[in-house]
């Protein structure tokens, strides 16, 4: 007889240049990556445990000791896009909003408005603002680099300050990129 256990989730803390951040995966992929400081944080990890049919408990698993080099080969500057697989868990419109998100180039930035036209939902700008804030992979699916029409930083989840400081983090990677590469 086949064992009907439900599936285990790991979880662990990593320490990052803006402060420790939650991972969560299987053995497979990564389905949270979070600020540990997130306002909400332990209402999402009950959730996440209950769509998934999961327990989640202390550990390590291959996709976090991936997320856990890749962040820090992210903030060192030496990475632009992410490895790790992830698991994203959502409806179809936030899945589809999150995908265009990782579609944004490193050291780019999008509208709202931009990102509701690239959906084919040009109305929806405020809906995909909603999913954004829904986003449960901080960093790896860049909703910081969504920022209002008019040119201002908007809102994140983790925080303006950090929003702004992995905006700039990207533009001054992509800025002295680019010097090197004229030299």
């Amino acid at each position: 007889m086949k064992n009907t256990y439900p599936p285990t989730l790991k979880s662990y803390s990593l320490d990052s240049a803006l402060g420790t951040m939650l991972a969560v995966a299987d053995e497979k992929a990564l389905y949270l990556l979070e600020f540990s400081d997130k306002d909400g944080l332990e209402d999402q990890i009950r959730t996440l445990s209950t769509k998934t049919k999961s327990s989640i408990l202390p550990g390590i698993t291959d996709p976090i000791i991936s997320i856990k080099r890749e962040l820090e080969l992210y903030f060192a500057g030496h990475l632009k896009e992410f490895k790790t697989a992830v698991h994203l868990i959502g409806s179809s419109f936030q899945k589809i909003s999150w995908g265009m998100l990782m579609n944004i180039p490193y050291g780019q930035v999008r509208s709202y408005s931009y990102q509701a036209i690239a959906i084919g939902r040009p109305s929806a700008h405020r809906a995909v603002g909603n999913a954004n804030s829904t986003n449960q992979i901080a960093i790896v699916v860049p909703c910081h680099r969504i920022i209002n029409h008019n040119g201002k930083i908007g809102g994140y989840a983790g925080g303006i300050e950090r929003k702004k400081w992995l905006l700039n983090h990207e533009k001054t990677i992509m800025n002295e990129h680019a010097v090197n590469n004229f030299l």
